[in-house]
């Protein structure tokens, strides 16, 4: 789902912008609506999804998905091509991350965190997948060929996989999570709580890091003077390195904290941006930069389920992760115009030394949210024990 509905976007970009004559900023619009209409919709799946009904929004939103791609091939006007994906937006919210970690929290309750590695370290190499595929497709049957095997794809190979999955977690684990609220409005007043800004916030620095890295990466090294070839492997290599991040977790997730391996993160992607600010000088820093965006971003993945959890409960988990993820998916869907905009101010260099920045905030936005989440729990004691 990742490599065909996600990642076409920015693996397509350049040859939109080539045969439509559209801007940069008026194509990358289209993407930052999708993906605030998925922030917007995220709360309404996780609350489905909490009620039980995870199989339907995952697997029908796939191939609503699917259809929606068949449909942009069709497009000739910007204003259907922002009609299709605001469409894709919907379905987005109903089958990525959020609601397939939704379903894990909600079915396999405290085991949830190998679950949901697992599944990020087989996500993480839709990138690698998707740029490659859409370069070489492209190539041989235009993009609109490119788009329609991504749509066969979804519907002949993810739609069955992804109801048969989502069917047999339900069954088998569906009562290891904590009960859903009656009331739809009871999990909604997580939103008075500073803890849950301040770690939203904090996610949302590094998904808009990564929306920024990931859609103007390809179109930056060309500027650069590298090859599109080289331009194409090196954003292509992100998702392997989201891989080595994911298995080095493995290792460590339970003598490391979370929160620590959270703030590690923004420093990374912090990093990758500096590294890429030195690429065309020293071609060496391109490499520094794929590995240090690809694992601070892959292992963002496993942290914010976890973190959410801690930080948060796990109780309603489905509508509170819809939440956060309204805030985090703004980021990203707000990194590619940013990125455009500093471009055009600026030029790359001022676009990269913004993301450095977006880096060092998120990870102060991170750690209040660990105080804050701490001092809520002293004061819940505390009242308790009186």
């Amino acid at each position: 789902m990742w490599a065909a509905l996600y990642y076409s976007f920015p693996a397509l970009l350049v040859q939109w912008e080539q045969e439509f004559g559209w801007s940069k900023t008026g194509l990358t619009g289209a993407f930052t609506l999708a993906v605030l209409t998925s922030a917007v919709m995220a709360p309404l799946t996780g609350r489905l999804i909490d009620r039980g009904f995870g199989t339907i929004v995952f697997g029908g939103s796939a191939f609503l998905g699917a259809v929606l791609l068949a449909l942009l091939t069709q497009v000739t006007q910007l204003w259907q091509f922002y009609l299709v994906w605001f469409g894709i937006g919907v379905t987005l919210a109903g089958c990525l991350y959020e609601p397939c970690f939704a379903i894990l929290t909600r079915t396999l309750g405290n085991r949830a965190r190998r679950g949901i590695t697992i599944v990020s370290l087989m996500a993480g190499l839709a990138g690698t997948v998707s740029f490659p595929a859409a370069f070489y497709l492209s190539n041989l049957f235009g993009w609109r060929g490119a788009v329609l095997v991504f749509a066969a794809v979804i519907v002949v190979l993810a739609v069955p996989l992804i109801c048969w999955a989502a069917s047999r977690a339900e069954q088998t684990g569906g009562s290891a999570s904590a009960p859903s609220s009656r009331n739809a409005k009871e999990p909604m007043r997580i939103a008075r709580k500073p803890a849950f800004w301040a770690l939203a916030l904090g996610l949302a620095m590094i998904s808009m890091n990564t929306g920024i890295m990931i859609t103007h990466t390809i179109p930056l090294l060309g500027e650069r003077g590298f090859a599109r070839e080289t331009a194409v492997l090196a954003i292509s290599m992100i998702g392997p390195m989201q891989v080595v991040g994911r298995t080095m977790i493995m290792g460590i997730e339970h003598r490391v904290p979370s929160l620590v391996i959270a703030i590690s993160c923004q420093f990374a992607m912090s990093a990758a941006a500096l590294s890429l600010m030195g690429a065309a000088a020293l071609p060496v820093l391109l490499a520094s930069f794929v590995f240090l965006q690809g694992v601070g971003n892959g292992v963002t993945s496993i942290m914010r389920p976890v973190l959410t959890a801690e930080l948060l409960g796990r109780a309603d988990f489905g509508v509170i992760s819809g939440m956060t993820a309204m805030v985090y998916i703004s980021g990203f869907a707000a990194g590619p115009t940013i990125g455009s905009l500093a471009w055009q101010v600026g030029g790359y260099d001022l676009m990269l030394f913004m993301s450095v920045g977006i880096g060092a905030l998120g990870a102060l936005l991170m750690l209040a949210a660990g105080r804050l989440s701490a001092g809520n729990a002293q004061l819940s004691s505390g009242s308790t024990g009186g």
